[in-house]
C-alpha cells in the first residue's frame, strides 16, 4: 500500500500535473536526493533481504523485483532508483539515434484502473550518449560492490529508431546493440511497443530470426563475453505466435523472453467511456494487464526449456502478486505503473512482503 505522505502528495499535487511533468519531478527530486548523501540512507531502509537473491542469466539478482523499461529512459537515474530497494532496473527504451518521441500530451493517467496510457515513442538520447552514462554507472556499481552494498542488475532495452524504416530495421538495432552491449549486465530487444509505427511487425517469426541472430552476435562480439539476450513480446500476439516465439527461442538458445509489454486493447477497464476515449491512443498499462500477463506467462513456461528466463511484467501491485507470478513460473518479475500510483517505496514494500511471505511458508 502506498504510505499516507505520498498518497497525500499524489491527490494534491501530483495527480494535478501532467503526468509527463509529474514524472520529470519525481526523478530529478530523487537524483537530487541521492546527489545530497540521502541514497545511502535510503539504501540502509530498503535494501532487499539477502533471502531474496535470485539466480538468473548466469548472475545473482538482489531481488527477483525490478523496474521495467520505460521510467528511466535515458539511464540518468539507476543509482537513484536502485537505492528504493529494486533489484534490477531496466533502462531504455534506447534507439541508435536520438529522438524526441511523439507530440504531448503523450501520457495519461486512468485513475480509477490505477493505469496508464502511453504514447511516449522511445523518446531518448540516442545510444551513444547513453552508453556514456552506463559508463559512469558501472564505475559507480563496481564501488558499490566492493563496499558490500547494495547493486542492482541493469538491463538495457532497445528498440528501432523511428525513421528506419523496416528494412533498415536490424542494421539500426545492430548500431544500438554495439554501443550499449557493453556497458549492460543483459540485453533487450523490444519488438513490441505499439508507440513506433510498424515495430510490431517485427514480432513475426520470419523477421524475429535474422533480427535477433543479428543483434545476439553483434553483442557478444562488442561485450567480448556472453550478454544475456531477451526479446520482449506484446500481450496482444494470438497464443500460437506466443507459442511460436517460445519456439523461436528455444530453437536459438536465447536467454529469455520479458512477458509482456503494454496492451492496445481497452477491454476491462472501469473507467468511463470518455475518459477513455479522451486518454486516446497509445500503450495501456496497469492491472487490467493481469489475466492476460499471466496467461502468456504460464503459456511460456510450459512451453519453454526450464533454463530459460521468464520475466513476467503487466499488473503488478503487491508482493503477494510478485510471489503469484513466480509461483506460475517467472523467474524474475517487473513493475512500472504501480511505482506511479504507490510510491518510492513500492519496492521497499514488495521486498519486506515477500520476505514476509516466504517466512511464513518456512515456519
Amino acid at each position: 500500500m502506498p504510505v499516507p505522505m505520498y498518497q497525500f502528495a499524489f491527490r494534491t499535487v501530483l495527480s494535478r500535473m501532467d503526468p509527463e511533468q509529474a514524472h520529470h519531478l519525481v526523478v530529478t527530486g530523487l537524483r537530487l536526493a541521492h546527489q545530497l548523501g540521502v541514497g545511502r540512507v535510503l539504501e540502509k531502509l530498503t535494501a532487499p533481504d539477502p533471502a531474496l537473491r535470485t539466480a538468473a542469466l548466469g548472475m545473482t539478482f538482489p531481488s527477483p523485483f525490478g523496474l521495467a523499461a520505460g521510467f528511466d529512459k535515458g539511464a540518468s537515474s539507476v543509482l537513484p532508483l536502485a537505492s528504493l530497494g529494486f533489484g534490477h532496473i531496466e533502462v531504455g527504451t534506447i534507439t541508435a539515434q536520438a529522438q524526441p518521441g511523439n507530440p504531448k500530451p503523450r501520457l495519461v493517467r486512468l485513475v480509477k484502473d490505477s493505469a496508464l496510457v502511453n504514447r511516449m515513442g522511445f523518446n531518448n538520447d540516442g545510444a551513444a550518449t547513453v552508453r556514456q552514462r552506463l559508463e559512469r554507472t558501472t564505475r559507480n556499481i563496481a564501488r558499490l560492490k566492493r563496499a558490500g552494498r547494495h547493486a542492482p542488475i541493469v538491463g538495457v532495452n532497445i528498440g528501432k529508431t523511428k525513421i528506419v524504416p523496416l528494412e533498415g530495421a536490424v542494421d539500426d538495432y545492430l548500431l544500438s546493440a554495439s554501443a550499449l552491449a557493453p556497458v549492460a549486465d543483459y540485453l533487450v530487444v523490444n519488438v513490441s511497443s505499439p508507440n513506433t509505427p510498424g515495430l510490431r511487425q517485427l514480432q513475426d517469426i520470419e523477421a524475429l530470426r535474422p533480427l535477433l541472430r543479428a543483434v545476439g552476435e553483434e553483442s557478444d562480439a562488442a561485450a567480448g563475453r556472453h550478454v544475456p539476450l531477451l526479446v520482449k513480446i506484446a500481450p496482444d500476439l494470438a497464443d500460437a505466435d506466443v507459442d511460436a516465439v517460445a519456439d523461436l527461442v528455444t530453437e536459438m538458445g536465447l536467454d529469455g523472453i520479458i512477458a509482456t509489454n503494454t496492451t492496445i486493447s481497452r477491454s476491462g477497464l472501469l473507467s468511463p467511456e470518455d475518459a477513455v476515449s479522451k486518454a486516446g491512443g497509445g500503450g495501456l498499462s496497469g492491472p487490467v494487464l493481469v489475466e492476460r500477463s499471466k496467461e502468456v506467462l504460464v503459456r511460456l513456461r510450459d512451453r519453454l526449456p526450464e533454463g530459460v528466463t521468464v520475466i513476467s511484467v503487466g499488473g503488478v501491485v503487491t508482493a503477494a502478486d510478485v510471489e503469484e507470478r513466480l509461483r506460475l513460473g517467472a523467474t524474475l518479475v517487473q513493475g512500472y505503473t504501480g511505482f506511479v500510483y504507490e510510491g518510492p517505496l513500492w519496492a521497499r514494500h514488495i521486498n519486506q512482503g515477500l520476505r514476509a511471505l516466504r517466512g511464513s511458508k518456512v515456519g
